[in-house]
């Protein structure tokens, strides 16, 4: 994992998105390509007047946005480049994230951005098949040494989701592999635990009795207790037509989750 994508945008979850490509390009030795993004208005109405107003304002705010990102970036230790485009999120994102290794989206939040973001990340995983840490736009500085939670539930996207994260979990402090007992496991969790220890990682593996209760509920209650700083998840499980568009525990942890998660979809 050396190519870190980063989406460069003016809004709420900036900060929290840069400060986590940057943690993660730093950790890894790799290089981070920077997307700035100007946002081409998706609803304003049958006003082509409109549509030249905003798109104006949203050009001026972006390149102001890409002069301080461009002084910041300068100053840090990492290797960068920068792409300016003008379009959709997820076609932006789509058009870029061919050669990332990850790519660095926000989500919680909410309104018209988180919706965006939503798109966006559903997009990467489904379609460009790259995995995405999804950052919450509220969050603290990004702990990628600290204590990382591995949901598992023994499926194809849980697979690729702790390929993908291995080199990542191999610096975190501790790892913790998380399932519940309800004998549906494909996979069980020793074979995790025995796939990320040949990348130098020692897990502890905790079960929990099968509960009535949501997943989502589950693991971000396991969060809480644990102190977990970031957590690895597979995403939309192939289930009733991708969980009626892109529903189920991913929405919710995208929602709800107060720690960075990478996702993975196994194509």
């Amino acid at each position: 994992m050396r190519n870190v994508l980063l989406l460069i945008h003016d809004d709420e979850g900036q900060e929290s998105r840069y400060q986590a490509a940057l943690d993660v390009t730093r950790a890894v030795g790799g290089h981070l390509t920077c997307v700035g993004l100007t946002m081409i208005p998706e609803f304003v109405g049958d006003y082509v007047g409109a549509t030249s107003m905003i798109l104006a304002d949203e050009q001026t705010d972006q390149a102001a946005n890409k002069t301080r990102m461009l002084g910041r970036l300068e100053r840090e230790d990492v290797s960068f480049d920068w792409v300016d485009r003008t379009g959709f999120t997820a076609q932006t994102i789509r058009d870029h994230a061919g050669l990332a290794d990850l790519v660095v989206l926000s989500c919680g939040g909410g309104g018209d951005l988180t919706e965006q973001m939503n798109v966006a990340i559903a997009d990467t995983l489904l379609q460009v098949g790259k995995p995405v840490l999804a950052v919450p736009m509220d969050a603290g500085p990004f702990n990628l040494c600290g204590r990382a939670l591995v949901a598992w539930d023994g499926s194809d996207d849980a697979e690729a989701a702790l390929r993908a994260a291995a080199p990542l979990l191999s610096k975190a402090e501790d790892v913790t592999i998380y399932y519940t007992d309800d004998g549906s496991l494909r996979i069980p969790a020793e074979d995790a635990a025995r796939y990320i220890a040949r990348h130098g990682v020692e897990p502890i593996i905790k079960c929990e009795p099968a509960g009535t209760g949501r997943a989502a509920t589950a693991i971000l209650e396991e969060c809480r207790k644990g102190r977990h700083d970031w957590i690895v998840m597979g995403a939309f499980g192939r289930g009733r037509v991708i969980q009626q568009i892109f529903g189920g525990a991913t929405r919710s942890m995208l929602k709800d989750s107060p720690v960075p998660l990478l996702l993975m979809h196994d194509r």
